[in-house]
């Protein structure tokens, strides 16, 4: 984990608060926050960006992250928000307090963690009629001979022209400056994700009933109510 948190102590530094293929999906991640939560975790809350949309309409947030200056960075940005909890704090060995939160919300954070434990651990944490929601990035498993193979690769050319006409639209540019396109590159030789086929397995069995969305930005959805 020191090597991702070094890069995100790179990446927090370069944080210019403009458009994300992640921010483009905080209003739809919202739209499933419980309304009137006590209680909201976000995990690798990163600059805040979210855990700021959350304090608007959570009572108290609490956000963990492994980097140390991606959460100075979140303190310095969220001074208007003393209902946000910032810790430093790595999610593979956080305690989490069991049957707390009304929420519980992962951003591409997942893949660097073991999927199964996670989920287990973000289930555990929530109350009966939290909401779990993960957005993350996943590994393609299509072939070319194969239908979903054939869907895979479509999708890519369509989240290439979106990502990158509405990063002009927003940022003013069709791609991230030089040095945060090196710093991501140079992040993502470490990275490695689930295939949805993993994904969708392991929801079978830690979380019935969830629902899963392939999202056209190279990314998925999880969204989980625990019942009573």
């Amino acid at each position: 984990m020191s090597t991702i948190e070094k890069d995100f102590d790179r990446l927090a530094l370069l944080d210019s608060e403009g458009w994300t293929q992640n921010n483009h999906y905080h209003n739809f991640l919202l739209r499933h926050v419980p309304k009137n939560s006590d209680n909201v975790l976000e995990i690798g809350c990163g600059t805040g960006a979210f855990a700021r949309r959350l304090a608007e309409r959570a009572q108290h947030v609490t956000a963990i992250d492994l980097s140390s200056e991606m959460i100075r960075v979140a303190r310095s940005r969220s001074v208007r928000f003393p209902n946000i909890d910032y810790q430093l704090a790595d999610a593979a060995v956080w305690d989490f307090p069991a049957k707390h939160f009304n929420c519980v919300v992962a951003i591409a954070t997942l893949h660097h963690l073991k999927l199964r434990e996670i989920l287990i651990k973000m289930k555990s944490s929530l109350r009966a009629e939290g909401v779990l929601l993960v957005l993350d990035l996943f590994e393609p498993e299509g072939s070319l001979f194969k239908f979903e193979g054939w869907q895979d690769i479509f999708a890519n050319v369509i989240a290439v022209g979106v990502s990158g006409s509405l990063r002009l639209i927003h940022n003013g540019r069709l791609k991230p400056p030089p040095e945060v396109q090196a710093a991501w590159e140079d992040h993502g030789q470490h990275d490695s994700y689930p295939t949805l086929s993993e994904i969708r397995a392991l929801c079978s069995e830690f979380l019935p009933g969830a629902t899963i969305r392939k999202q056209l930005l190279w990314r998925y959805s999880i969204v989980w109510e625990k019942r009573l």
